[in-house]
């Protein structure tokens, strides 16, 4: 199936036609009510999406086009366990990991939720053991730093909660992120810590990722400079499920946590994988984060289209994508918190829909998943808002706005959400040719002087964005926010009938690369490359010192 002969998708063609002049300056003079007919709610948070160049009928079809798609079939088949992964045969089911309510999800025919229940409990015995001291290190010292090595969704997603939820770190306890097999990512690490209070989380479903295995077994090398083989089971544990491979580390298998193989890496960090999450913060700001999950899920599942924050969005992005021909988003968080935040969602919506192929094995004739990319505002605006407001392209925005700070002590509060605000107005509104001329005599410009600058201050405007905005950012928050995304990206992969599942261009890259390391030894005869690759092969032997 191709959207493309969908009569829907065809009607958002000649709509598109009829629109896409559509100046939004003039629609917000023309409606007062405009702001109160494009926001949504789900509880606290807030989405205004009235700075898009919609009207009424627009979301409208573009409703009509979820529909057409059977949209709401596929959010049940989600939900209920059904295998929509299909290229692997499996289930998707990050969302029993947050499911609150405990109410039965099968696969296979059998509840998944005692499992997860499990999990989660060893879990809070393990962090309760570890922040009253009753799990100690080799030499009887409390542990004091939690080291987290993986890579990919077992790094990016706990990495962006806990820089997130610093202000609800346990008093005493510092963690680190360690992902990049770059020696660098490791040894800046270890250096600032003491091997008798660290605790290493080696996070592997299968525990042979190569990057994550070099990077465990350097940090075991370090260790047993202080402590012995035997040590090694108070100081490393584990997330995966090949006990075996554990076991032959030196790990413990009471302390591996299991992982699902329905759990997809970029949307585990509400299993397992959040160990170093809930060990940073507390076992119940973690259920808190799981809590503002599941009630994101609940208005995912439940709510109309038209009042439905996911849908919405991701309707809009496929608005943008494949009728305005946007290449690219950016997500900008008014939160430094919340500065990997764009970096998680990167790999969330890049790695699951940057697809070319269909879920019936043909090759796409449309543009499937944007370039998302973001960093903190007002960082931002110093960099590549001038791209944003006066490029070429069209780039929509999210913009993220807590209203509170955790550290009202420095009080920029009020400067920083005036500046995100003011960039959405300006977004949206431009600066037209008159506007720049009454402000240029105004500063005594006239004459030529006048009309050479003139055309340089003008924006166009008639750029879109969205705002999310939401009291403070606490695991509740943060949790609806990223399950927002997750269920965003779902609904713009149903749309263009893809799997946004499964990640094989991933793996093309790590067999090319296990084929090329053998050949790096200088004793050794390179293998067949294309010359390119064997010439670079040659001068990096060359060049090693």
């Amino acid at each position: 199936m191709t959207p493309l002969n969908i009569p829907e998708w065809q009607s958002l063609e000649r709509h598109y036609s009829d629109i896409k002049y559509l100046s939004m300056r003039e629609e917000f003079a023309l409606d007062s009510g405009r702001f109160n007919r494009f926001t949504v709610r789900c509880e606290d948070l807030l989405l205004d999406y009235s700075k898009n160049r919609i009207t009424k009928e627009t979301m409208q079809k573009l409703v009509a086009l979820a529909n057409s798609v059977d949209m709401s079939g596929w959010i049940e088949r989600m939900f209920s366990g059904e295998a929509i992964n299909n290229t692997e045969g499996r289930a998707v089911l990050h969302t029993a990991l947050r499911n609150r309510s405990n109410t039965p999800v099968m696969v296979d025919g059998e509840d998944v939720m005692p499992a997860v229940n499990a999990v989660l409990e060893q879990m809070k015995k393990f962090c309760n053991q570890i922040h009253s001291g009753e799990w100690s290190g080799f030499s009887g010292k409390k542990i004091t730093d939690i080291v987290n090595i993986g890579i990919g969704g077992s790094d990016l997603g706990p990495a962006m909660i806990c820089d997130a939820l610093e202000p609800y770190g346990v008093e005493g306890m510092g963690v680190h992120f360690v992902s990049n097999v770059d020696g660098t990512d490791l040894s800046t690490a270890l250096e600032k810590l003491d091997p008798e209070t660290t605790l290493f989380v080696v996070a592997s479903k299968t525990f042979t990722t190569q990057e994550t295995l070099t990077n465990a077994e350097s940090a075991r090398a370090w260790f047993l400079k202080s402590g012995s083989q035997q040590d090694v089971a108070k100081h490393f544990v584990a997330v995966s499920t090949n006990a075996a491979a554990v076991a032959e580390f030196g790990i413990d298998t009471d302390n591996m946590f299991e992982i699902w193989d329905w759990v997809g890496g970029r949307y585990s960090l509400w299993s397992a994988i959040g160990l170093p999450i809930a060990l940073y913060v507390g076992m119940e700001n973690f259920e808190r984060l799981l809590d503002g999950a599941h009630t994101m899920d609940n208005h995912f599942r439940n709510k109309p289209f038209k009042e439905n924050i996911p849908v919405i969005m991701g309707l809009l992005g496929v608005w943008y994508v494949n009728f305005f021909g946007s290449q690219t988003q950016a997500i900008v968080p008014y939160d430094h918190s919340l500065a990997r935040f764009p970096n998680h969602m990167q790999q969330l919506d890049m790695e699951s829909n940057g697809k070319v192929t269909n879920r019936d094995g043909k090759r796409i004739s449309y543009k499937t998943g944007p370039v998302i990319w973001g960093t903190p505002g007002t960082n931002g605006q110093h960099a590549y808002f001038q791209l944003i407001h006066q490029g070429t392209q069209l780039i929509p925005v999210d913009f993220v706005l807590p209203v509170n700070s955790h550290y009202p002590e420095v009080d920029h509060q009020s400067i920083l959400l005036a500046n995100g605000l003011a960039q959405s107005e300006a977004l949206m509104k431009g600066k037209n040719a008159e506007e720049v001329r009454a402000e240029l005599v105004k500063e005594g410009f006239e004459g030529e002087a006048l009309e050479a600058l003139l055309p340089h201050k003008v924006f166009t405007g008639n750029r879109p964005s969205n705002t999310l905005l939401f009291a403070r950012l606490s695991p509740e928050m943060l949790g609806k926010l990223v399950a927002l995304y997750e269920h965003k990206v779902f609904v713009q992969g149903i749309i263009w009938n893809i799997n946004s599942f499964d990640q094989w261009g991933v793996e093309l890259g790590k067999q090319l690369a296990k084929a090329i390391l053998p050949d790096l030894k200088d004793d050794s005869e390179i293998s067949i490359h294309d010359s390119s690759t064997t010439s670079l092969i040659k001068l990096i032997r060359e060049l090693r010192l």
